[in-house]
């Protein structure tokens, strides 16, 4: 994966550490005023921390009874709990050749990082930890979920630092690889973020609908205009990234781009329709757009509205008058 900070030039690591601090800021202010508190953890429940003793009220669950003090004072109390805070974030980051793209004032590659540091900053407190995994090189790359900022920073740093692709990703570092091996690293339920183009079309679906199925996932769907409408420029030598075709085309002819864009407007509602079909929360972000401050707003929203209401999984398991 990345190389190591002593093993870099020191060029690259000035150039890396500025890029990062920039990035810190940025965020930063656009998390000015917002919601950013504590978290309700994932594991849905009364909690586990011992937070004193109260007297049994018909309806209490048995299984709090405090049996040692309900024969030292003759009455039956029950134990009260506090709800574990504690959040686990995951970022799943699609580095392979395509996210190396744009025409607009960043690439995606650079649009993916800044999304991963949003929502990483958005949980950076009270012990919550981030974890990444960095698909799309020759390996996958696994930082494991640690608390504080120079964790975070350094799982930042290696979703920075990996290296622009010429060809196709390994067989065990694509996007889907990188999903069936979220569970096996993060088998409790956590926060899961999965960012990514979603253009190589390797079985990323089914393993999605799979992480959901255990984990509460946000997919952001990071694009570039010029994916969705040809400029009308002459000819022009399109390249796959990934694999390396080469084909020449007339950007000037009407019938071309019309074709084009509805062929990549197709694409685009196809992408959207199998996220939204496997249950992940979707937002999508443009090199064109301040992209920044949408994360940002998505990002707080949705940890808002899990904090204002209980989850149907809460409602399921405890009833209606479980609390979020």
């Amino acid at each position: 994966m990345s190389a190591p900070l002593l093993s870099m030039a020191a060029p690259d690591a000035a150039a890396r550490a500025q890029v990062l601090r920039r990035l810190e800021l940025a965020i930063t202010r656009r998390l000015d005023g917002r919601d950013t508190g504590d978290h309700a953890s994932f594991a849905y429940g009364p909690g586990s921390e011992r937070a004193g003793a109260r007297l049994y009220a018909p309806g209490d669950d048995a299984r709090l009874v405090d049996w040692n003090l309900t024969a030292r004072s003759g009455q039956v109390w029950v134990r009260q709990t506090e709800a574990d805070r504690e959040l686990e974030t995951w970022v799943v980051a699609d580095r392979s050749a395509s996210l190396d793209f744009g025409t607009a004032a960043c690439e995606k590659r650079d649009v993916a990082l800044g999304a991963a540091a949003a929502f990483g900053m958005l949980t950076l407190r009270g012990g919550n930890r981030f974890g990444v995994l960095v698909a799309g090189a020759d390996r996958l790359g696994h930082i494991p979920a640690r608390r504080g900022r120079s964790a975070f920073l350094a799982a930042l740093a290696a979703v920075h630092d990996s290296a622009r692709r010429e060809s196709a990703p390994g067989g065990g570092a694509t996007l889907a690889a990188a999903l069936r091996r979220l569970p096996l690293v993060q088998p409790r339920r956590c926060q899961v973020v999965v960012i990514s183009d979603f253009l190589d079309d390797d079985g990323w679906a089914s393993a999605l609908r799979r992480v959901v199925r255990h984990h509460d996932v946000v997919a952001v769907h990071v694009t570039d205009p010029r994916e969705l409408a040809l400029p009308a420029v002459g000819v022009l030598a399109v390249v796959d990234t990934e694999s390396g075709r080469q084909r020449y085309i007339q950007s000037s002819s009407p019938g071309l781009r019309a074709r084009y864009a509805a062929a990549a407007a197709e694409r685009h509602r196809d992408i959207r329709s199998r996220i939204d079909g496997s249950g992940a929360a979707y937002l999508h972000l443009s090199t064109d757009r301040d992209w920044l401050t949408d994360t940002v707003r998505f990002a707080a929203e949705l940890h808002r509205a899990k904090r204002a209401r209980p989850s149907d999984e809460v409602l399921a398991r405890f009833g209606s008058a479980a609390t979020p």
